[in-house]
């Protein structure tokens, strides 16, 4: 089963980088679009309301103000809206920042994945999307990374909840029926990219001046992904229910870090400040995307390259209300 356009999807984390390019991808295509997010404070909440704001004009879309660690909540957001598949994208992110904070980790991305999980199962919600995360891969040896690697040396709670949630997944597909695809994202980046997100961080630092911490002197290596790029590959997982899938969502193209700070330099006009301590044991030295599995099952074929995406991600950061001048 396809489901066409002119459906009703629900995105949990409707107000982030990935969940708003996805929203206004879905109801550009004529579908119906319910998005939930519950606008904490680990950014700022500012940029996440203007992330929606135009979409809130649409007739067909519904933002919902609740939070995934609310069962009851979640359960009776789509009692209401009888979505026919959910894009669960809601989650506490960030490798690094999970360090010492595994309870949260735990109640966001492990306990709230199951509340969306309980809730589908429950009201014959057919079809789960999970953004999982190539973190899971850890220091796997394996290059490029192949969604059969076992996942099972996570490097931080992190992906350790989100590896969870792929195994979750089976479990609902496997006593439940729930079709349910897990995408790992590799190293997304765009317009509306969260502060804590090295891209932004490395941007931002450029344009004021200040210093760039830079593990291994940017020897490491990151599978850059545009966010337009990833949005299509949710779409067509939402439209393409599969049982239960495991896929890997990247470019293919692994990029020296050190060359991404130059394309950056060279939009922005100034040199980096650079700091180039040892990578933290939460850091593999590459993320690589074997992207056959998406290709065959999703007809998934990234269009961005990291040039054109820097491009746009330059013209969103001198735009957005926030910004301040930089020469």
């Amino acid at each position: 089963m396809v489901y066409p356009m002119g459906t009703t999807f629900l995105v949990t984390g409707c107000a982030g980088l990935i969940g708003s390019h996805l929203c206004e991808r879905l109801l550009a295509a004529g579908d119906r679009v319910v998005g939930i997010d519950n606008f904490n404070d680990y950014y700022d909440i500012g940029q996440k309301r203007a992330n929606v704001a135009a979409m809130q004009a649409h007739d067909e879309f519904t933002l919902v103000e609740a939070d995934i660690r609310d069962a009851q909540g979640i359960h009776d957001v789509i009692a209401a809206h009888h979505p026919w598949a959910i894009a669960h994208l809601a989650a506490m992110a960030n490798v690094r920042y999970a360090i010492g904070r595994a309870p949260l980790y735990n109640q966001v991305n492990i306990t709230g994945t199951v509340n969306v999980l309980e809730a589908a199962r429950t009201l014959g919600c057919p079809h789960v999307v999970f953004a999982s995360t190539s973190s899971v891969y850890g220091h796997t040896p394996r290059l490029p990374f192949v969604e059969d690697d076992p996942c099972d040396r996570p490097l931080s709670a992190y992906p350790a909840t989100k590896r969870a949630g792929e195994m979750l997944g089976h479990t609902y597909h496997h006593l439940h029926g729930m079709n349910f695809t897990a995408l790992r994202f590799f190293s997304v980046y765009g317009p509306r990219a969260r502060p804590d997100m090295m891209p932004f961080m490395i941007t931002d630092k450029i344009a004021r001046g200040e210093k760039i911490t830079l593990f291994d002197a940017g020897q490491m290596k990151r599978d850059w992904t545009y966010v337009d790029d990833i949005a299509s590959g949710i779409d067509a997982a939402l439209r393409t229910p599969l049982g239960y899938e495991i896929i890997n969502l990247g470019r293919g193209e692994p990029v020296l870090m050190a060359d991404f700070v130059k394309l950056l330099e060279a939009r922005i006009g100034k040199n980096a400040n650079l700091d180039t301590p040892p990578a933290p044991d939460s850091e593999p030295a590459v993320t690589y995307a074997n992207t056959d599995k998406a290709k065959r099952l999703l007809g998934y074929a990234p269009q961005t390259s990291v040039e054109a995406g820097l491009d746009a991600l330059w013209a969103w950061y001198q735009s957005r209300p926030s910004a301040t001048p930089t020469r």
